[in-house]
C-alpha cells in the first residue's frame, strides 16, 4: 500500500537547490569573460539566464505539485507533441542555423532547442511503456522491439538536426532504464551494438564528427585550429591546480576559451576553484543522482521509479559528457553542463525534470 507524503524528499531538494545555486554562481563568473569579446553583452546574457532560471523554478514547483501519474496517462501525447515541435525545424522561417546545425526554433526574441523537450518526452513514454508491458518485457516483441522502434524515429529527427550528442544521451538513458526494468541483457546488447554502428557511421560520413575524433586522437596536431578549444581548456584546468585562482579570477575566460559560458564552463570553474572545487561539484551531481535513484527505488509503481531513475541518469550522462570532453577523455561534444552552462532551454528542462522527480518523492511504498 502507498501513501502520500506532505513534503519533497529532503536530500533531493537540498541537492537541487545547491546545484542550481552553484551553477548560477559559476555562470555569472564565467560570463564576465564576455566583457573582453566584441559583440557579446554581459548584461543581456546574464539577464536571459536569470529569466530562464525563474521560469525553470516555476516549472519545478508546477511539476512537483502535479501528481506524476498524470504523466503516465498522457505519455503518448507528450511524445507526439515533442516530435511535432521538432518537426517545426523543417520550416526555414522558424529555424536558426549555427555552426552547420539546425537545432533551434526562433520564438520572437527567444530561441528554443526542441531536442531538450524530446529527451524528457522519451523518458516519460518509455517508463509508461514498461508499466504497461511489465510482465512481457523479457520478450523481443514487448521489450527490445518497442525500444528500437522509438529510437528509429528519434534517430531520424536528431540526425537531421546534426545532434548526435543528444541521440547518444537518449539512447544510453533508454538502455539503462530498460536494464533496470528487467529486460534481458542480451536483448539490450543488440541495441547497444546497433548504437555503436550508428555512431561509427556518423563519424565516417559526417566530416565534423570525423574531425572531432581526429582532434581527440591527436590534440597537438592543430593547436590554433581544430585543437584550440581542448588545449585552452586543459590550460585552464591545469592553471587551477589544487584550490584554484579564486572566484572571478579566471584568465582563460578573457578571450582564450571559446564559449566560456557554454561548452567550456567547466574549465572556467576548474581554473577558479581548482581540483577541490571540481571534486565538490562532482559530489553535488552525485548527491543529486543518488537521492533520485533512492526515490526511484521507493516509488509505489514501476512508472514512478523509472521516471525518477531515467531523469537522474539523463542529467548525469549529459553533464559528465561535458566534463569528460573538457578533460580530453572523450571527443569534444556540444552538450551543456546542466544547471551551469548558458542556455535557457537546458536549464528550464533540467529544473522541470527535477520537479518530476520531486513529485515522485512525495509518494513511496
Amino acid at each position: 500500500m502507498s501513501y502520500e507524503r506532505s513534503k519533497i524528499d529532503r536530500f533531493f531538494l537540498i541537492s537541487v537547490i545547491v546545484l542550481t545555486a552553484a551553477g548560477f554562481t559559476i555562470f555569472l563568473s564565467a560570463s564576465l569573460g564576455l566583457l573582453a569579446r566584441d559583440g557579446a553583452n554581459f548584461v543581456t546574457v546574464a539577464t536571459k539566464q536569470g529569466i530562464s532560471l525563474l521560469i525553470g523554478v516555476g516549472f519545478f514547483i508546477l511539476f512537483s505539485r502535479v501528481k506524476y501519474t498524470w504523466l503516465r496517462k498522457s505519455a503518448l501525447f507528450i511524445l507526439l507533441g515533442a516530435i511535432v515541435v521538432n518537426l517545426l525545424l523543417f520550416i526555414p522561417a522558424l529555424t536558426m542555423h549555427y555552426n552547420g546545425a539546425s537545432r533551434w526554433l526562433i520564438l520572437g526574441p527567444l530561441t528554443f532547442q526542441p531536442s531538450e523537450l524530446l529527451k524528457i518526452a522519451f523518458i516519460i513514454y518509455l517508463a509508461a511503456w514498461v508499466q504497461f508491458a511489465r510482465e512481457r518485457l523479457s520478450t523481443i516483441r514487448f521489450g527490445l522491439l518497442p525500444y528500437l522502434i522509438i529510437m528509429s524515429v528519434l534517430c531520424a529527427l536528431l540526425l537531421v538536426q546534426s545532434d548526435t550528442d543528444t541521440l547518444v544521451i537518449i539512447a544510453v538513458t533508454g538502455l539503462a532504464m530498460m536494464l533496470v526494468a528487467g529486460v534481458k541483457v542480451r536483448h539490450m546488447s543488440i541495441a547497444a551494438a546497433l548504437l555503436v554502428v550508428l555512431v561509427l557511421g556518423v563519424i565516417l560520413f559526417r566530416p565534423y564528427a570525423l574531425q572531432r575524433v581526429k582532434t581527440y586522437l591527436n590534440m597537438n596536431a592543430d593547436t590554433q585550429g581544430s585543437s584550440y578549444q581542448i588545449n585552452q581548456s586543459l590550460i585552464a584546468i591545469g592553471s587551477g591546480q589544487i584550490t584554484g585562482r579564486g572566484f572571478g579570477q579566471s584568465v582563460q575566460k578573457f578571450g582564450y576559451l571559446p564559449q566560456p559560458t557554454d561548452d567550456s564552463i567547466f574549465a572556467v570553474q576548474a581554473e577558479e576553484f581548482g581540483f577541490v572545487g571540481s571534486i565538490i561539484l562532482l559530489g553535488i551531481y552525485l548527491m543529486f543522482a543518488a537521492s533520485a535513484f533512492r526515490i526511484g527505488t521507493r516509488s509505489p509503481d514501476i512508472f514512478g521509479g523509472l521516471l525518477a531513475i531515467g531523469m537522474a541518469f539523463m542529467v548525469i550522462v549529459e553533464s559528465f559528457m561535458n566534463i569528460a570532453a573538457m578533460l580530453g577523455l572523450i571527443p569534444l561534444s556540444g552538450v551543456p553542463l546542466l544547471f551551469v552552462s548558458h542556455g535557457g532551454s537546458a536549464l528550464i528542462i533540467a529544473l522541470m525534470t527535477a520537479g518530476m522527480v520531486a513529485n515522485v518523492s512525495k509518494h513511496r511504498k
